[in-house]
């Protein structure tokens, strides 16, 4: 009895536990912007070491401190990242230095992630065409593409906002050409994985 009582705790705990898996080889035409191992790369502040951690080969932030920005500056691309969140989540992908393809909790905030959070509410791109996220604490999967002000986005190879004006590119009669890529600080936990970029300029 008490063999079958432990075999049975063993599986219960096993099931449980995240197993970092292996990483992935960026798909062709793509670089990698996270290595896996450490923050090269990437605008890593002393002050924000404490809070930026690489786990595993997962990028873990514990909801404290600021963003994090790529080193380099980037103008039209493709963007393919994972995210995962906590429940009542909250966090964005900024694009050229600029707010934002939005994340959070589905659960709580129904119309989905992937929107164009900042754009005015009437205007197209704010709200997702469908409500595309996996249950919050499972792994989730953005493709951003990037070219002039215009921004498509899929999630879960769903997709959610189809050739958008990103409204916060838009610089008196121009638009911000090139920026850094940002994870949002948002005072929530989340982790990242398998970042990749292709530049499309």
């Amino acid at each position: 009895m008490n063999r079958i009582l432990k075999y049975c705790w063993l599986i219960c705990f096993c099931t449980n536990v995240t197993f970092a898996e292996e990483p992935v080889d960026p798909p062709k035409g793509f670089e990698a912007l996270f290595n896996g191992k450490d923050f090269s790369g990437w605008n890593l502040s002393d002050a924000n070491a404490a809070h930026w951690k690489v786990v595993d080969g997962i990028i873990v932030y514990d909801g404290k401190g600021k963003s994090l920005p790529t080193a380099e500056n980037y103008g039209d691309f493709e963007l393919w990242v994972d995210w995962k969140i906590e429940p009542r989540g909250d966090s964005g992908i900024y694009l050229r230095g600029r707010p934002q393809v939005q994340i959070w909790d589905a659960s709580v905030n129904k119309e989905g992630s992937g929107g164009l959070w900042n754009n005015k509410k009437t205007n197209v791109g704010k709200k997702p065409l469908v409500a595309a996220d996996n249950p919050v604490g499972e792994w989730n999967s953005f493709k951003i593409k990037l070219v002039g002000d215009r921004v498509t986005v899929h999630l879960n190879d769903q997709l959610v906002v189809d050739d958008a004006p990103m409204e916060t590119l838009k610089k008196g009669d121009g638009i911000i050409e090139e920026g850094p890529i940002l994870l949002q600080h948002h005072g929530n936990p989340l982790q990242f994985r398998n970042i990749f970029i292709k530049r499309l300029d």
